[in-house]
């Protein structure tokens, strides 16, 4: 419990306050398993025998700020001195059998407030101020072992709430942890009790999970039990679907170690993005996979169906628009670099590989790194030579031109007033027109560009000649 004493001032100073009016506070869950693991953040969970009304007036001119949007579920919510603390009245809850919401009930002991949580190594307490050890369920061996297992017979456990077939793949991810034999036998025979659960709810755990520390444990136990199956489909159909290379096992292992080489080139911490992209950037093999002549597996067009299909999947769990598109954008980008050959393409492919990529250019780069895979030594040195030159030659461009604004050398008002035209689509076509010329060509001087865009209103018939 080192890792408390950072916070014990503000901690003791709550529990005197609970011991003081009568009552009994406890530092609990994550908290106390986090502490014990050395990661202790500044959101501190506690749990009480006192109830939310008693709870706001004992912390009352204390906490620097008091909020009650979680008062119907016994939770208060406080900040003090920098340290955000949630305060929970021992709960003691049933479930309605349909979906996850409880039918909250108050409890009366800690012990009967832990036994009903996901996990025994979140089902450990440390009372407040004296800090006695409470840990009824044999959090502090799993915790040991790192082994996820449940207070109670996993079924249910989960039965009550089917979200947590989720947390125990969330939890491997994020601890390293493995799960007990009996948990995961009871994920694999109850996958399917995650469709219970929003949409958004999914999304939230799925989210922690690729951030985690160990998300490629986290994915293959969601695959190795069908959760993955609700979740994420597209991720455990690319098994045994053999790449064009006939390299690796399966492009369901291929992506997993693509996921893995792209965290390793992370540069500002966990990246969801990026992640995801390299995660999902071949879910469009299974749909395109055709056996050519000579046995050659080839999987034309992927990344296209592959961009389309990761955005039917984000949408579907809620992610945000801006993200959707961002990690739709890397999967459709992911290959077209293998175009460049040895270094044949023009400068005008160059400008349009920036330009298409936009603010996504350096994942993009990672991405495509990362996607090298191949056994062969020799290969693979060969490719990231290959990607060093496309960046050299991206750079020196940029040192000529702002290959990240590229805009067209005239604006909508001096095409409109050179083609003598109203706001409104032909303006916008023109000014397509230009942004094409300005990728294909480079900078044009003005006359250039305003000869450029009268011929191509002559050649449109928009100007007579």
């Amino acid at each position: 419990m080192v890792e408390l004493l950072r916070y014990s001032p503000v901690a003791d100073e709550l529990g005197r306050r609970f011991a003081d009016a009568g009552h009994r506070l406890y530092l609990v869950g994550g908290s106390v398993r986090d502490a014990l693991l050395g990661r202790l953040s500044s959101d501190l969970d506690f749990t009480t025998d006192a109830r939310p009304a008693q709870v706001k007036k004992i912390v009352s001119g204390w906490a620097e700020a008091v909020w009650d949007t979680g008062i119907e579920f016994g939770t208060i919510g406080l900040a003090r001195q920098g340290v955000t603390l949630e305060v929970t009245t021992f709960r003691a809850d049933s479930y309605d059998g349909v979906s996850r919401n409880p039918v909250v009930a108050f409890g009366d002991t800690v012990e009967g407030d832990l036994v009903r949580r996901d996990f025994t190594a979140n089902a450990m307490a440390v009372s407040l101020p004296d800090r006695t050890f409470v840990d009824p369920c044999g959090g502090l061996a799993a915790l040991a072992r790192g082994v996820l297992d449940t207070p109670i017979e996993p079924e249910r456990s989960f039965d009550d709430d089917p979200l947590r077939l989720l947390r125990a793949a969330r939890f491997v991810s994020q601890l390293g942890f493995t799960v007990a034999p009996r948990v995961h036998e009871a994920m694999t025979a109850m996958a399917s009790q995650l469709a219970r659960i929003t949409a958004e709810r999914v999304q939230a755990e799925l989210t922690k999970l690729v951030l985690g520390a160990h998300p490629r444990a986290g994915i293959e136990l969601m695959v190795d039990t069908g959760l993955a199956e609700v979740v994420l489909p597209e991720v455990p159909a690319m098994r045994l679907e053999i790449d064009e290379h006939a390299q690796h096992k399966d492009v369901y292992e291929h992506s997993l170690t693509v996921m893995e080489q792209a965290i390793d080139r992370e540069t500002d911490g966990p990246d969801l993005t990026l992640r995801l992209a390299a995660l999902l950037h071949d879910i469009g093999k299974p749909a395109t996979r055709r056996v050519e002549p000579g046995q050659r597996v080839s999987f034309h067009h992927h990344e296209v169906v592959g961009a389309k299909m990761t955005r039917k999947r984000l949408r579907e769990l809620r992610y945000p628009k801006q993200l959707i598109d961002d990690v739709s954008q890397l999967v459709f980008l992911h290959l077209r670099f293998h175009g460049y050959g040895k270094g044949e393409w023009t400068d005008s492919a160059v400008r349009r590989y920036v330009t298409d990529a936009g603010p996504l250019l350096d994942r993009l780069h990672q991405l495509v790194r990362s996607d090298s895979t191949t056994r062969n030594k020799r290969r693979a040195a060969a490719l990231q030579r290959t990607y060093d030159d496309l960046e050299e030659r991206i750079a020196r461009i940029s040192e000529q031109e702002d290959l990240a604004r590229v805009r067209p050398d005239l604006d909508g008002n001096a095409i409109m007033e050179l083609l003598g035209v109203e706001p409104g689509p032909v303006v916008g076509k023109a000014w397509r027109h230009l942004k094409d010329v300005r990728l294909e060509q480079g900078p044009l001087d003005r006359d250039q560009a305003e000869a450029e865009l009268l011929a191509w209103a002559r050649a449109e018939g928009i100007l007579g000649s």
